[in-house]
């Protein structure tokens, strides 16, 4: 996990003066001071700062002001983000709180727990137009153990850049449920394009909602090449005669087998007629009675068949390019892998399970954040102001 988190400073002397009544139904914009008051801190550098207390002009209501990186609780903004830093990096809620207790900086594993949660919920939304507007959507599925079971989360990223967009809970992962998700997405972003692996529940998505449809080379490819293995072993042990009923040789089928090979890893759009001619060498075979195995001459025309159907979308890729003819995408979905490997499963690793939904949903959520401000660094205070 590669993270760059910014700590919030302290500076007592630093003020910014009201804007707004504190009191709801007031619309006061003059307000007066009226007294300085001391503070005690939680803080590694300062244990007192002073406040100040004003009184609003149109409704006479008082309230204070603190400096910057204070707030009204008595532990520092600074002390809050180090335990946020320290418990996205790893260490639960309770070690978080011996950690900064050994530095001086007592607090208990609830107020980190609250500081953790209060952070997540300040994350700006992640399917609001105006922060999405201009990406090429790439989504993944993966589960994480909450309360004893399994719960799915939906995790949508701009293919290009990489940055995550949403991480949501999902009800379950059939295309319906994925459509519901996926959808709005889609349109608050504009998205021309989809990218995913090769379930069939996203191709469905992209059809109907009428998107381009980019499916991962690299999951392709690895499982391409694990069937034409298994299907060659299988051919060479000569103990299914199916071939020979659709009149094909054993040394054709296994020469299909390492062109189909070829192809997947060359993934040219004009290859798709040459698929086509392989495939209808075997699209005589008969499916199997019930019961029975799928014999090599029918499991041998539903790999053909499958990525005939399948080239346009593994290789659209190669045909979608800027101005500059450069292609826009990689062909794979790397991006939502990243995102699932480094926001949602690296720090998902170090624990037993969450024990809340929202829990589950607000961490994977900061984490992702922080990580799309790698560049420039998250600055925490924004977090706690």
């Amino acid at each position: 996990m590669r993270l760059n988190l910014l700590l919030p400073a302290v500076k007592p002397g630093q003020f910014e003066l009201p804007q707004h009544c504190p009191r709801d139904g007031c619309q006061g914009k003059r307000f007066y001071p009226r007294q300085e008051v001391g503070k005690k801190l939680v803080d590694g550098t300062y244990s007192n700062v002073k406040a100040w207390r004003y009184e609003c002009d149109s409704c006479g209501c008082t309230f204070r002001v603190y400096p910057k990186g204070v707030g009204s609780q008595q532990i520092s903004h600074r002390v809050l983000g180090l335990a946020v830093m320290l418990y996205i990096l790893g260490l639960s809620y309770g070690v978080v709180a011996i950690v900064l207790s050994a530095l001086g900086m007592g607090i208990g594993k609830t107020s980190v727990y609250r500081a953790v949660q209060a952070a997540a919920k300040k994350i700006p939304g992640m399917k609001r137009k105006e922060l999405l507007t201009g990406y090429k959507t790439g989504a993944d599925v993966t589960s994480v153990r909450c309360k004893g079971k399994w719960l799915p989360l939906g995790i949508s990223v701009d293919a290009v850049n990489g940055w995550t967009l949403s991480i949501d809970a999902l009800s379950g992962e059939d295309a319906d449920e994925l459509q519901e998700w996926l959808e709005p997405i889609l349109e608050a972003v504009d998205a021309d394009v989809l990218v995913s692996d090769d379930a069939d529940a996203f191709k469905k998505v992209s059809d109907e909602t009428g998107r381009a449809h980019q499916v991962c080379k690299s999951h392709v490819g690895l499982n391409t090449d694990a069937l034409v293995d298994d299907l060659a072993d299988l051919i060479r042990a000569g103990q299914d005669r199916s071939l020979e009923v659709i009149g094909v040789s054993a040394e054709q089928a296994l020469a299909d087998l390492v062109s189909l090979k070829a192809l997947i890893h060359s993934r040219q759009p004009q290859e798709q007629e040459e698929l086509e001619h392989m495939y209808q060498r075997y699209a005589n075979a008969r499916k199997p009675s019930k019961g029975k195995r799928f014999d090599i001459a029918y499991r041998m025309r539903n790999l053909f068949l499958d990525r005939w159907n399948l080239w346009p979308r593994l290789t659209f890729y190669r045909t979608w390019k800027d101005e500059g003819g450069r292609p826009k995408l990689d062909g794979t979905n790397n991006g939502c892998e990243r995102s699932i490997g480094w926001w949602v499963k690296e720090r998902y690793r170090t624990m037993r399970g969450y024990k809340r939904e929202e829990s589950a949903l607000n961490v994977s959520r900061l984490i992702a954040h922080a990580g799309n401000h790698l560049s420039r660094g998250l600055d925490l205070a924004t977090l706690f102001a």
